[in-house]
Protein backbone atom coordinates (compact mmCIF):
# COMPACT_ATOMS: atom_id res chain seq x y z
CA UNK A 1 0.00 0.00 0.00
CA UNK A 2 1.22 3.97 -0.66
CA UNK A 3 2.01 4.93 2.64
CA UNK A 4 1.74 8.45 0.84
CA UNK A 5 -1.25 8.30 -1.64
CA UNK A 6 -4.43 10.09 -0.10
CA UNK A 7 -7.59 8.92 -0.85
CA UNK A 8 -10.23 11.66 -0.38
CA UNK A 9 -14.25 10.75 0.75
CA UNK A 10 -16.54 13.37 -0.60
CA UNK A 11 -20.43 13.69 1.09
CA UNK A 12 -21.64 16.10 -1.11
CA UNK A 13 -24.41 18.35 -0.23
CA UNK A 14 -26.41 21.58 -1.61
CA UNK A 15 -24.36 24.00 1.41
CA UNK A 16 -22.25 21.32 3.28
CA UNK A 17 -19.08 18.75 2.25
CA UNK A 18 -17.94 16.40 4.68
CA UNK A 19 -14.65 15.33 3.83
CA UNK A 20 -12.76 12.31 5.18
CA UNK A 21 -8.90 11.32 4.49
CA UNK A 22 -7.31 7.67 4.15
CA UNK A 23 -3.41 8.16 4.85
CA UNK A 24 -1.92 4.41 5.13
CA UNK A 25 -3.17 2.85 8.45
CA UNK A 26 -3.24 6.10 10.10
CA UNK A 27 -6.60 6.75 11.81
CA UNK A 28 -8.99 9.24 9.06
CA UNK A 29 -8.93 12.97 8.83
CA UNK A 30 -12.26 14.14 8.84
CA UNK A 31 -13.82 17.76 8.72
CA UNK A 32 -16.91 19.51 7.22
CA UNK A 33 -16.92 22.59 5.21
CA UNK A 34 -19.38 24.62 3.16
CA UNK A 35 -20.14 23.86 -0.53
CA UNK A 36 -19.10 27.05 -1.93
CA UNK A 37 -15.94 28.45 -4.64
CA UNK A 38 -13.74 29.98 -2.08
CA UNK A 39 -13.63 26.27 0.31
CA UNK A 40 -13.55 23.86 -2.50
CA UNK A 41 -10.51 25.89 -3.77
CA UNK A 42 -9.21 25.86 0.08
CA UNK A 43 -9.55 22.12 0.31
CA UNK A 44 -8.17 21.41 -3.02
CA UNK A 45 -5.35 23.54 -2.03
CA UNK A 46 -4.37 21.63 1.24
CA UNK A 47 -4.57 18.17 -0.68
CA UNK A 48 -2.20 19.39 -3.06
CA UNK A 49 0.19 20.63 -0.51
CA UNK A 50 -0.03 17.59 1.73
CA UNK A 51 0.21 14.89 -0.96
CA UNK A 52 1.22 16.74 -4.39
CA UNK A 53 -0.29 14.77 -7.46
CA UNK A 54 -0.92 11.48 -5.22
CA UNK A 55 -4.24 12.12 -4.40
CA UNK A 56 -7.38 10.76 -5.52
CA UNK A 57 -11.26 12.11 -4.21
CA UNK A 58 -15.06 10.64 -4.87
CA UNK A 59 -17.98 11.81 -4.08
CA UNK A 60 -21.49 10.22 -5.31
CA UNK A 61 -23.34 10.67 -8.60
CA UNK A 62 -26.57 13.57 -6.98
CA UNK A 63 -28.50 16.36 -7.57
CA UNK A 64 -25.49 18.62 -6.88
CA UNK A 65 -24.21 16.94 -10.82
CA UNK A 66 -20.22 17.31 -12.28
CA UNK A 67 -19.69 21.00 -11.28
CA UNK A 68 -17.13 19.83 -8.16
CA UNK A 69 -15.76 17.49 -10.19
CA UNK A 70 -14.75 19.95 -13.21
CA UNK A 71 -13.63 22.41 -10.34
CA UNK A 72 -11.52 19.85 -8.71
CA UNK A 73 -10.05 18.52 -11.85
CA UNK A 74 -9.05 21.68 -13.14
CA UNK A 75 -6.99 22.41 -10.20
CA UNK A 76 -5.03 19.12 -10.47
CA UNK A 77 -7.34 17.05 -7.63
CA UNK A 78 -8.13 13.65 -9.61
CA UNK A 79 -11.73 13.19 -8.75
CA UNK A 80 -14.12 10.70 -9.73
CA UNK A 81 -18.05 10.74 -9.41
CA UNK A 82 -19.11 7.26 -8.16
CA UNK A 83 -22.46 5.22 -9.49
CA UNK A 84 -24.73 5.16 -6.24
CA UNK A 85 -26.36 1.94 -6.88
CA UNK A 86 -23.04 0.10 -7.40
CA UNK A 87 -21.70 1.44 -3.75
CA UNK A 88 -20.93 -2.09 -1.65
CA UNK A 89 -23.30 -2.02 1.37
CA UNK A 90 -23.36 -4.34 4.73
CA UNK A 91 -26.77 -5.95 5.44
CA UNK A 92 -26.44 -5.64 8.94
CA UNK A 93 -25.62 -1.67 9.07
CA UNK A 94 -28.26 0.40 10.20
CA UNK A 95 -26.79 3.93 11.12
CA UNK A 96 -26.11 6.16 8.36
CA UNK A 97 -24.76 9.95 8.60
CA UNK A 98 -22.77 12.38 6.74
CA UNK A 99 -19.67 11.77 8.31
CA UNK A 100 -19.64 7.60 7.83
CA UNK A 101 -20.67 8.20 4.24
CA UNK A 102 -17.34 9.99 3.33
CA UNK A 103 -15.72 7.83 5.22
CA UNK A 104 -16.81 4.76 4.03
CA UNK A 105 -16.21 6.46 0.08
CA UNK A 106 -12.57 6.52 1.46
CA UNK A 107 -12.22 2.81 2.61
CA UNK A 108 -14.00 1.58 -0.45
CA UNK A 109 -11.90 4.07 -2.88
CA UNK A 110 -9.13 2.89 -1.40
CA UNK A 111 -10.50 -0.66 -2.11
CA UNK A 112 -11.20 -0.25 -5.55
CA UNK A 113 -14.54 -1.49 -5.02
CA UNK A 114 -16.18 1.78 -6.38
CA UNK A 115 -17.66 1.84 -9.97
CA UNK A 116 -17.20 5.27 -11.39
CA UNK A 117 -19.88 6.86 -13.84
CA UNK A 118 -19.26 8.76 -17.13
CA UNK A 119 -18.78 11.86 -17.20
CA UNK A 120 -20.66 13.90 -20.20
CA UNK A 121 -19.10 17.02 -21.41
CA UNK A 122 -20.73 20.52 -20.62
CA UNK A 123 -21.99 20.63 -24.52
CA UNK A 124 -23.60 16.89 -23.91
CA UNK A 125 -24.64 18.09 -20.46
CA UNK A 126 -26.50 21.08 -21.60
CA UNK A 127 -28.26 18.70 -24.59
CA UNK A 128 -29.19 16.11 -21.65
CA UNK A 129 -30.78 19.42 -19.68
CA UNK A 130 -32.73 20.28 -22.59
CA UNK A 131 -34.06 16.85 -23.76
CA UNK A 132 -35.09 16.43 -19.98
CA UNK A 133 -36.19 19.81 -19.33
CA UNK A 134 -39.02 19.01 -22.81
CA UNK A 135 -39.85 16.04 -20.52
CA UNK A 136 -40.87 17.91 -17.63
CA UNK A 137 -42.58 20.73 -20.11
CA UNK A 138 -44.63 17.61 -21.51
CA UNK A 139 -45.73 16.46 -18.92
CA UNK A 140 -46.95 19.93 -17.31
CA UNK A 141 -49.05 20.49 -20.13
CA UNK A 142 -50.43 16.88 -19.29
CA UNK A 143 -51.26 17.93 -16.10
CA UNK A 144 -53.16 21.47 -16.86
CA UNK A 145 -54.68 19.40 -20.04
CA UNK A 146 -55.70 16.93 -17.51
CA UNK A 147 -57.19 19.89 -14.86
CA UNK A 148 -58.64 21.71 -17.82
CA UNK A 149 -60.79 18.90 -18.67
CA UNK A 150 -61.60 17.96 -15.48
CA UNK A 151 -62.75 21.78 -14.96
CA UNK A 152 -65.24 21.74 -18.09
CA UNK A 153 -66.68 18.26 -17.18
CA UNK A 154 -68.14 19.97 -13.67
CA UNK A 155 -69.11 22.88 -15.66
CA UNK A 156 -71.11 20.95 -17.80
CA UNK A 157 -68.86 21.12 -21.01
CA UNK A 158 -68.18 18.29 -22.70
CA UNK A 159 -66.50 17.68 -26.51
CA UNK A 160 -67.41 14.63 -28.13
CA UNK A 161 -64.59 14.24 -30.30
CA UNK A 162 -60.99 13.33 -30.50
CA UNK A 163 -59.70 16.03 -27.63
CA UNK A 164 -56.16 18.69 -28.35
CA UNK A 165 -56.68 18.62 -31.77
CA UNK A 166 -56.89 21.83 -33.99
CA UNK A 167 -61.15 22.18 -33.85
CA UNK A 168 -60.91 20.99 -30.41
CA UNK A 169 -58.58 24.00 -29.61
CA UNK A 170 -60.94 26.19 -31.57
CA UNK A 171 -64.06 24.94 -29.24
CA UNK A 172 -62.09 25.83 -26.54
CA UNK A 173 -61.63 29.53 -27.10
CA UNK A 174 -65.02 29.97 -27.95
CA UNK A 175 -66.00 29.34 -24.56
CA UNK A 176 -68.02 31.66 -22.32
CA UNK A 177 -69.08 31.66 -19.07
CA UNK A 178 -71.78 33.82 -17.01
CA UNK A 179 -70.31 33.81 -13.80
CA UNK A 180 -66.71 35.54 -13.25
CA UNK A 181 -65.24 33.27 -10.96
CA UNK A 182 -65.65 30.26 -13.46
CA UNK A 183 -64.45 32.53 -16.68
CA UNK A 184 -61.48 33.28 -14.52
CA UNK A 185 -60.89 29.52 -13.67
CA UNK A 186 -61.18 28.72 -17.16
CA UNK A 187 -58.84 31.40 -18.99
CA UNK A 188 -56.11 30.51 -15.91
CA UNK A 189 -56.50 27.00 -16.95
CA UNK A 190 -56.26 27.47 -20.84
CA UNK A 191 -53.19 30.10 -20.48
CA UNK A 192 -51.52 26.94 -18.73
CA UNK A 193 -51.85 24.66 -21.33
CA UNK A 194 -50.73 27.47 -24.38
CA UNK A 195 -48.33 28.30 -22.47
CA UNK A 196 -46.55 25.06 -21.93
CA UNK A 197 -47.29 24.31 -25.78
CA UNK A 198 -45.47 27.61 -26.52
CA UNK A 199 -42.68 26.22 -24.17
CA UNK A 200 -42.03 22.99 -26.02
CA UNK A 201 -42.38 24.15 -29.27
CA UNK A 202 -38.98 26.50 -28.19
CA UNK A 203 -37.61 23.94 -26.92
CA UNK A 204 -37.86 21.71 -29.98
CA UNK A 205 -36.82 24.79 -32.30
CA UNK A 206 -33.61 24.26 -30.06
CA UNK A 207 -32.86 21.10 -30.28
CA UNK A 208 -33.44 21.51 -34.22
CA UNK A 209 -30.72 23.81 -34.29
CA UNK A 210 -28.38 21.40 -32.10
CA UNK A 211 -29.43 18.90 -34.74
CA UNK A 212 -27.81 20.88 -37.54
CA UNK A 213 -24.70 21.90 -35.43
CA UNK A 214 -21.43 20.72 -36.58
CA UNK A 215 -20.76 17.95 -33.36
CA UNK A 216 -24.09 16.85 -33.55
CA UNK A 217 -25.08 16.69 -37.25
CA UNK A 218 -23.45 13.27 -38.49
CA UNK A 219 -24.59 10.88 -35.19
CA UNK A 220 -28.40 12.60 -35.47
CA UNK A 221 -28.57 11.99 -39.17
CA UNK A 222 -27.98 8.47 -39.57
CA UNK A 223 -30.53 8.13 -35.97
CA UNK A 224 -33.29 9.52 -37.99
CA UNK A 225 -32.75 7.50 -40.20
CA UNK A 226 -34.68 4.43 -38.67
CA UNK A 227 -38.12 4.59 -38.87
CA UNK A 228 -39.57 5.92 -35.60
CA UNK A 229 -36.79 8.19 -34.67
CA UNK A 230 -36.69 12.07 -35.08
CA UNK A 231 -35.44 15.27 -33.59
CA UNK A 232 -36.51 14.81 -30.26
CA UNK A 233 -35.82 10.98 -30.03
CA UNK A 234 -32.41 11.43 -31.54
CA UNK A 235 -31.16 13.99 -29.57
CA UNK A 236 -32.73 12.19 -26.29
CA UNK A 237 -30.55 9.29 -27.04
CA UNK A 238 -27.15 10.97 -27.82
CA UNK A 239 -27.41 13.63 -24.86
CA UNK A 240 -28.27 10.82 -22.46
CA UNK A 241 -25.71 8.21 -23.51
CA UNK A 242 -23.13 10.49 -24.81
CA UNK A 243 -19.71 8.55 -26.63
CA UNK A 244 -21.69 5.31 -27.63
CA UNK A 245 -18.28 4.03 -28.69
CA UNK A 246 -17.81 3.82 -24.89
CA UNK A 247 -19.98 0.46 -24.82
CA UNK A 248 -18.00 -2.87 -25.88
CA UNK A 249 -20.39 -4.73 -27.32
CA UNK A 250 -24.72 -3.99 -28.38
CA UNK A 251 -25.05 -6.11 -24.92
CA UNK A 252 -23.52 -3.96 -22.60
CA UNK A 253 -25.23 -0.65 -23.85
CA UNK A 254 -28.75 -3.11 -23.55
CA UNK A 255 -27.86 -3.72 -19.78
CA UNK A 256 -27.12 0.00 -19.56
CA UNK A 257 -30.86 0.98 -20.32
CA UNK A 258 -32.82 -1.66 -18.41
CA UNK A 259 -33.50 -3.47 -21.56
CA UNK A 260 -32.21 -6.63 -20.64
CA UNK A 261 -33.68 -9.91 -19.10
CA UNK A 262 -33.65 -10.10 -15.51
CA UNK A 263 -32.72 -13.43 -14.27
CA UNK A 264 -32.84 -15.61 -10.83
CA UNK A 265 -31.53 -18.55 -11.36
CA UNK A 266 -29.47 -21.28 -8.54
CA UNK A 267 -28.74 -24.52 -9.24
CA UNK A 268 -30.51 -27.09 -11.97
CA UNK A 269 -33.27 -24.24 -12.28
CA UNK A 270 -33.46 -21.39 -14.34
CA UNK A 271 -35.60 -18.11 -14.07
CA UNK A 272 -35.82 -15.47 -16.01
CA UNK A 273 -38.46 -12.22 -15.65
CA UNK A 274 -38.86 -9.06 -17.08
CA UNK A 275 -36.57 -6.31 -18.16
CA UNK A 276 -34.04 -4.87 -15.36
CA UNK A 277 -35.09 -1.64 -16.07
CA UNK A 278 -32.30 -0.39 -14.28
CA UNK A 279 -29.96 2.86 -15.61
CA UNK A 280 -30.93 5.37 -17.94
CA UNK A 281 -34.69 5.43 -18.01
CA UNK A 282 -34.74 8.40 -20.81
CA UNK A 283 -33.33 6.38 -23.36
CA UNK A 284 -35.43 3.18 -22.29
CA UNK A 285 -38.91 5.32 -23.04
CA UNK A 286 -37.70 7.33 -26.13
CA UNK A 287 -36.81 3.12 -27.90
CA UNK A 288 -39.90 1.98 -26.54
CA UNK A 289 -41.91 4.65 -27.94
CA UNK A 290 -39.67 4.31 -31.43
CA UNK A 291 -40.36 0.68 -30.97
CA UNK A 292 -44.15 1.04 -31.08
CA UNK A 293 -44.13 1.96 -34.94
CA UNK A 294 -43.34 -1.93 -35.52
CA UNK A 295 -46.78 -3.23 -34.91
CA UNK A 296 -47.69 -1.86 -38.72
CA UNK A 297 -45.92 -3.68 -41.86
CA UNK A 298 -42.25 -1.81 -43.17
CA UNK A 299 -42.81 0.71 -45.15
CA UNK A 300 -40.58 3.79 -46.60
CA UNK A 301 -43.00 7.31 -45.72
CA UNK A 302 -42.98 10.70 -47.22
CA UNK A 303 -41.35 12.13 -43.61
CA UNK A 304 -38.76 9.02 -43.50
CA UNK A 305 -37.57 9.76 -47.06
CA UNK A 306 -37.29 13.54 -46.24
CA UNK A 307 -34.85 12.66 -43.26
CA UNK A 308 -32.92 10.19 -45.13
CA UNK A 309 -31.51 12.64 -47.99
CA UNK A 310 -27.94 13.40 -47.94
CA UNK A 311 -27.11 10.70 -45.67
CA UNK A 312 -24.78 7.59 -46.71
CA UNK A 313 -26.16 4.71 -48.31
CA UNK A 314 -25.21 1.70 -45.70
CA UNK A 315 -26.76 3.39 -43.12
CA UNK A 316 -30.24 3.89 -45.29
CA UNK A 317 -29.75 -0.02 -45.97
CA UNK A 318 -29.10 -0.35 -42.73
CA UNK A 319 -31.74 1.08 -41.23
CA UNK A 320 -34.36 -0.52 -43.75
CA UNK A 321 -32.86 -3.92 -42.75
CA UNK A 322 -33.26 -3.21 -38.81
CA UNK A 323 -36.69 -1.68 -39.70
CA UNK A 324 -38.33 -4.80 -41.94
CA UNK A 325 -36.83 -7.53 -39.23
CA UNK A 326 -38.41 -5.10 -36.43
CA UNK A 327 -41.69 -5.77 -37.74
CA UNK A 328 -41.16 -9.40 -38.58
CA UNK A 329 -39.93 -9.97 -34.75
CA UNK A 330 -42.80 -8.67 -33.88
CA UNK A 331 -45.75 -10.08 -35.53
CA UNK A 332 -43.69 -13.33 -34.74
CA UNK A 333 -43.65 -12.83 -30.84
CA UNK A 334 -47.28 -12.04 -31.20
CA UNK A 335 -48.06 -14.84 -33.07
CA UNK A 336 -46.69 -16.98 -30.36
CA UNK A 337 -49.05 -15.55 -27.97
CA UNK A 338 -46.37 -12.56 -26.15
CA UNK A 339 -48.19 -9.33 -25.02
CA UNK A 340 -47.88 -6.08 -27.57
CA UNK A 341 -45.92 -4.52 -24.28
CA UNK A 342 -43.19 -7.65 -24.34
CA UNK A 343 -43.18 -7.75 -28.18
CA UNK A 344 -42.75 -3.90 -28.14
CA UNK A 345 -39.64 -4.13 -25.72
CA UNK A 346 -37.81 -6.90 -27.72
CA UNK A 347 -37.97 -5.12 -30.63
CA UNK A 348 -36.24 -2.00 -29.21
CA UNK A 349 -33.36 -4.05 -28.22
CA UNK A 350 -32.90 -4.85 -32.12
CA UNK A 351 -33.24 -0.71 -32.72
CA UNK A 352 -30.33 -0.16 -30.13
CA UNK A 353 -28.45 -2.60 -31.02
CA UNK A 354 -28.59 -0.96 -34.52
CA UNK A 355 -28.01 2.26 -32.83
CA UNK A 356 -25.04 0.42 -31.35
CA UNK A 357 -23.82 -0.65 -34.60
CA UNK A 358 -24.12 2.47 -36.74
CA UNK A 359 -21.81 4.53 -34.17
CA UNK A 360 -19.18 2.81 -34.28
CA UNK A 361 -19.35 2.72 -37.80
CA UNK A 362 -19.49 6.63 -37.70
CA UNK A 363 -16.26 6.83 -35.53
CA UNK A 364 -13.62 7.24 -37.88
CA UNK A 365 -15.08 10.14 -39.41
CA UNK A 366 -15.91 12.22 -36.59
CA UNK A 367 -14.22 15.48 -35.68
CA UNK A 368 -12.25 14.22 -32.99
CA UNK A 369 -11.74 17.90 -31.20
CA UNK A 370 -15.10 17.47 -30.52
CA UNK A 371 -15.18 13.90 -29.66
CA UNK A 372 -11.86 12.96 -28.12
CA UNK A 373 -10.72 9.68 -28.25
CA UNK A 374 -11.54 7.43 -25.56
CA UNK A 375 -9.00 5.78 -23.27
CA UNK A 376 -6.77 3.70 -24.24
CA UNK A 377 -8.00 4.17 -28.27
CA UNK A 378 -6.20 5.59 -31.27
CA UNK A 379 -8.82 4.89 -34.30
CA UNK A 380 -11.76 2.70 -34.75
CA UNK A 381 -12.92 1.20 -37.62
CA UNK A 382 -15.93 -0.70 -37.93
CA UNK A 383 -15.86 -2.91 -34.64
CA UNK A 384 -19.28 -4.97 -35.25
CA UNK A 385 -18.90 -4.95 -39.08
CA UNK A 386 -15.34 -5.82 -39.31
CA UNK A 387 -15.16 -3.15 -42.62
CA UNK A 388 -14.03 0.20 -42.45
CA UNK A 389 -16.50 3.21 -43.03
CA UNK A 390 -14.59 3.60 -46.47
CA UNK A 391 -15.31 0.11 -47.54
CA UNK A 392 -18.98 0.60 -46.19
CA UNK A 393 -19.32 3.31 -48.50
CA UNK A 394 -18.01 1.73 -51.24
CA UNK A 395 -19.67 -0.97 -51.51
CA UNK A 396 -23.09 0.76 -50.49
CA UNK A 397 -23.89 -2.06 -48.32
CA UNK A 398 -25.12 -2.57 -44.69
CA UNK A 399 -23.05 -3.42 -41.76
CA UNK A 400 -24.30 -7.09 -40.19
CA UNK A 401 -26.29 -6.20 -37.15
CA UNK A 402 -25.77 -8.40 -33.62
CA UNK A 403 -28.47 -7.67 -31.51
CA UNK A 404 -28.10 -8.17 -27.90
CA UNK A 405 -28.23 -11.93 -26.51
CA UNK A 406 -30.67 -11.19 -24.12
CA UNK A 407 -33.72 -13.43 -24.04
CA UNK A 408 -37.31 -12.51 -25.23
CA UNK A 409 -38.44 -12.13 -21.27
CA UNK A 410 -39.83 -8.25 -21.67
CA UNK A 411 -41.45 -6.30 -18.61
CA UNK A 412 -44.52 -4.75 -19.72
CA UNK A 413 -43.81 -1.45 -21.12
CA UNK A 414 -46.71 1.07 -21.95
CA UNK A 415 -47.08 2.62 -24.72
CA UNK A 416 -48.48 3.67 -28.23
CA UNK A 417 -47.70 4.32 -31.62
CA UNK A 418 -47.53 7.81 -32.76
CA UNK A 419 -45.57 9.90 -35.01
CA UNK A 420 -41.85 9.63 -34.26
CA UNK A 421 -40.69 12.61 -32.51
Amino acid sequence: MDQTKLYVGLDVHARTINVSVLRGEKKPEEWQLANEPKSVAALARRLRREAGDSVVCCYEAGPTGFGLKRTLDAKGIDCRVIAPALIPTKPGDRVKTDRRDARNLAHLLRAGLLTEVHQPTERQESVRNLTRGREDAVAARKTAQVQLSGFLLRAGHHYGKSTWTREHRCWLRSLSFEEVGDQAAFDGYLQRVEMADEHIRLMEQRLSDIVASEEYAPEAGLLRCFRGIDTVTAMTILGELGDITRFGSPDQLAAYVGLVASEHSSGPRTRRGGITKTGNEHVRRVLVEAGWHSIRPYRVGAPLRRRRKGQPGWAVAMADKTGSRMSRRYRHLKERGKPSQVAVVAVARELLAAICVVNQELWPTRNHDLWPTPCGTSDRPGRYGGLSISARLSSQSPPPLRSPRAGTGAGRVAGGSSPPR
